[in-house]
């Protein structure tokens, strides 16, 4: 048990946040439409590993962190203003740019060698900043929470669940896009306001610890 729950913990944290439609998984299922499957994956296998190198530097971070109560409580309180934040942005200011979003999926989904969408993959996910402040933040609030230790084989087994989590996503959309494509137009016209509500819960969630504690 004590080996499943980290990489149960990363896989859902790492599912619920690349379920939505985004740059990443949206090239993948274009690239599986236009391409094939195997390009897609390559790409999806090139997203995973950046995203794995992510998770790991962030929950080493968050690892050091813990250790000192003071800092802690700084990053708790600096996650729940970055969320809340985040919340207001997304719910009350974002605008979904479909048109810009299609013709970048467009410029980016034309056919490369299987090793050319493996860089891809690791490029356009190289440059989502945001994994590495979601995973410390993630990794400081299970720390706190004792949901498991962070010593060395935990911290792998969670970013491993993380990078198997993402993949998931990704070759869920490279199977099933076709089935669903009509529906994603509803789901990126309301993308923002679902991410201000997931956003907006963990806020409240780690801002009700905090005053437990």
């Amino acid at each position: 048990m004590k080996l499943i729950v980290p990489v149960g913990l990363g896989f859902l944290v790492s599912f619920v946040a690349t379920l939505l439609p985004g740059l990443l998984n949206m090239t993948a299922a274009k690239i599986s439409l236009r391409e094939g499957r195997a390009n897609a994956r390559f790409f999806s296998f090139g997203a995973a590993l950046i995203l794995f190198v992510q998770a790991y530097i962030a929950v080493t971070f968050a690892k050091l962190i813990n250790r000192s109560p003071d800092i802690l409580l700084n990053i708790q309180e600096a996650g729940v203003c970055i969320f809340g934040i985040l919340t207001v942005y997304f719910l009350f200011f974002a605008k979904t740019k479909k048109k810009e979003d299609d013709d970048e999926l467009e410029r980016l989904s034309k056919r490369r060698s299987k090793t050319g969408n493996f860089f891809l993959g690791a490029l356009i996910s190289a440059l989502n900043f945001f994994a590495i402040p979601y995973y410390v933040f993630l990794g400081v609030s299970f720390s706190a929470s004792k949901t498991f230790e962070f010593t060395n084989l935990p911290i792998f087994l969670f970013v491993l669940g993380a990078s198997l989590g993402a993949y998931t996503v990704f070759y869920i959309y490279i199977a099933f896009f076709k089935r669903f494509e009509h529906k994603t137009d509803f789901l990126m016209r309301n993308v923002n306001y679902l991410i201000g509500t997931i956003t907006g819960l963990i806020a409240i969630v780690t801002l009700i610890k905090m005053f437990r504690n």
